[in-house]
């Protein structure tokens, strides 16, 4: 059986963005690190080499049932990758709309620049995610 690579580990979380090789996506993982701490009141743990997730809630999924963060982002080259701000199984969150740029998959909202999108609605809908999920 497979083994799930995206646990809570020790690994250092400013360490972890502080080495993101691009110096904007390095700066948007730093400032979206801050708006979930500050909106989620969690610490920040990384979650696997390269999710920072806060908070833990139980998922099911074909490997059975593990711990999940609640909300979680990684600084990857293409985008700002968030997740559980979009369950991707319902309709799209209305608030969507009014972000600002971004795609959608299924349970992840992927932003190419931070600051396209509109700071307040990004805000509400981690706080959305937060209090859904925790």
């Amino acid at each position: 059986m497979a083994t799930i690579k995206t646990r809570p580990t020790d690994a250092d979380v400013t360490a972890f963005l502080d080495a993101v090789p691009n110096a904007r996506r390095r700066a948007e993982g730093h400032a979206i690190r801050a708006l979930m701490e500050r909106v989620t009141g969690a610490p920040a743990v990384m979650w696997g080499p390269s999710m920072v997730g806060f908070g833990s809630t139980p998922y099911t999924n074909t490997l059975g049932t593990n711990d999940w963060p609640v909300v979680a982002f990684s600084p990857r080259r293409d985008a700002l990758t968030l997740y559980g701000v979009h369950d991707g199984y319902g309709p799209p969150e209305p608030l969507f709309d009014a972000l600002g740029p971004h795609s959608l998959s299924r349970g992840c909202l992927y932003i190419t620049r931070l600051d396209a999108v509109d700071p307040a609605v990004l805000e509400q809908l981690v706080r959305q995610a937060w209090e859904r999920g925790s």
